[in-house]
């Protein structure tokens, strides 16, 4: 059980299904930690900044009501000014026990001459009545208008303007940040460890599933050729003695020998695409060293006498002294149902040319044709099992909607992949790309 298992992981198809989901795992828990993140800091630079601005304001008001002392003598700077409680709805406390280390408190007359100045932090600014930011967001200012009311009127006496660096703030907020960062990295790291496990628990059961249908498809196709060998003998048998056969069942025969050769050769894909996807690569043992010019001559000559047939020209462009490791028998399979598809779907007079390219690890075969082409939404689905596209691609007598599907488990079985381009009413290409020997390489 344990052997099947690690042969199921080992299945392309599922590898790609377990990335996709770890990747959209992780993606959705990023996006929630992100957003979680921006709404946390957003929500902790806003109540920073709140506190310094309520703390320039109760200095700005408690400054506020030495303002008048300073105008008629400076020197009050230095006294500490003892407040009584007026019920005005300002803090009455000295300005002085409200001044940080941070702060400059300044004041102005009505004119915006400076009268006085206190602290460490001065700006070289324009008065500016209301809450501002200045030196690229580095100091904090608050400058309100300081009024008397004579008669009942207000009457302006002058303005206070206190400042405040944000540079502890801001040293805070990059600390937030960098925590959000190293907190966040370990998240997804445990999340993407967590996420392999989960996904690998939750596969497990389809991964599990989806080898006993393979292997049920296996069984059955094993066991349905033999009744349908005896059927066929024995309707070949019949035909041999055409006198013992009522001229009313001569078509009934013929029809049955169809069906019967229909269904044989789809039972012969489906164990031949079963056994082709038990394994990702091919074994050492059944690997020959293959060269791909004549494997794809062979192909060729095979089946012109089908392109002649249906008056298409089949051309071959291949070059020599290229070796590849792999099942041969396969390979040909492989080519010999891209080579079929490619003069099925082709009108008379058409063309289908077989060509071989070389890199320095790869050499890609395509195979070209004039026909019908491939609509670009039926292009992901032209791989799958039965798949045809539209009536142009319908059933007929001789195929099973399974030829591509092979070529594909051969290609990825042979460490390959297979790739299609195609356009309405212009042509289809099919590109099979497979790895080149170690010789080949050096060569």
């Amino acid at each position: 059980m344990k052997k099947d298992q690690s042969q199921l992981s080992a299945n392309p198809q599922f590898r790609t299904l377990h990335w996709r989901l770890l990747l959209s795992y992780l993606s959705v828990i990023a996006i929630i930690l992100g957003t979680s993140a921006i709404v946390v800091y957003q929500f902790f630079s806003r109540s920073l900044y709140q506190q310094v601005d309520n703390r320039l304001l109760n200095l700005a008001q408690a400054a506020s009501h030495s303002l008048m002392a300073l105008k008629a003598d400076k020197n009050a700077l230095n006294t500490l000014a003892h407040r009584k409680i007026d019920n005005d709805g300002d803090l009455d406390i000295p300005w002085q026990t409200l001044r940080l280390p941070s702060q400059g408190v300044e004041w102005y007359d009505s004119n915006g001459q400076v009268l006085a100045m206190a602290g460490n932090l001065f700006p070289n600014i324009p008065l500016d009545v209301g809450f501002h930011k200045y030196q690229h967001g580095e100091i904090r200012t608050l400058t309100i208008p300081a009024y008397t009311y004579p008669k009942g009127k207000p009457f302006l006496q002058g303005y206070i303007r206190v400042s405040e660096s944000d540079e502890e703030v801001e040293t805070t907020l990059a600390r937030l940040q960098g925590g959000f960062l190293f907190g966040g990295a370990i998240a997804i790291l445990l999340s993407g460890v967590g996420g392999m496990w989960l996904t690998r628990q939750s596969l497990q059961p389809v991964e599990q599933s989806f080898g006993q249908l393979r292997q049920f498809t296996a069984d059955a196709s094993h066991e349905l050729r033999s009744p349908l060998t005896v059927i066929k003998t024995s309707v070949e048998v019949m035909q041999t003695h055409p006198e013992r056969i009522h001229p009313a069942d001569v078509e009934k025969l013929k029809g049955i020998l169809s069906a019967t050769n229909q269904m044989s050769y789809l039972v012969e894909n489906l164990l031949l695409l079963a056994r082709t996807e038990r394994f990702t690569d091919i074994h050492p043992q059944e690997q020959d060293l293959i060269p791909l010019h004549d494997l794809l001559e062979d192909v060729v000559e095979f089946l012109e006498v089908k392109a002649e047939t249906k008056g298409i020209t089949l051309k071959f462009e291949g070059v020599k002294d290229i070796f590849i490791y792999g099942d041969s028998a396969q390979l040909s399979r492989l080519f010999s149902n891209l080579v079929n598809n490619a003069l099925q779907y082709t009108q008379t007079e058409g063309k289908v040319t077989v060509k071989m390219n070389q890199n320095e690890r790869y050499v890609s075969v395509l195979v070209e044709d004039t026909g019908i082409g491939i609509a670009p939404e039926h292009l992901p689905h032209i791989f799958d099992r039965f798949w045809r596209a539209d009536v142009a691609r319908s059933y007929r007598s001789e195929g099973t909607g399974l030829g591509l599907a092979i070529a594909s488990a051969i290609a990825h079985r042979h460490r390959g992949e297979i790739t299609v381009k195609s356009q309405l009413g212009v042509g289809s290409s099919f590109q099979v790309r497979l790895p080149k020997t170690r010789s080949t390489i050096d060569s």
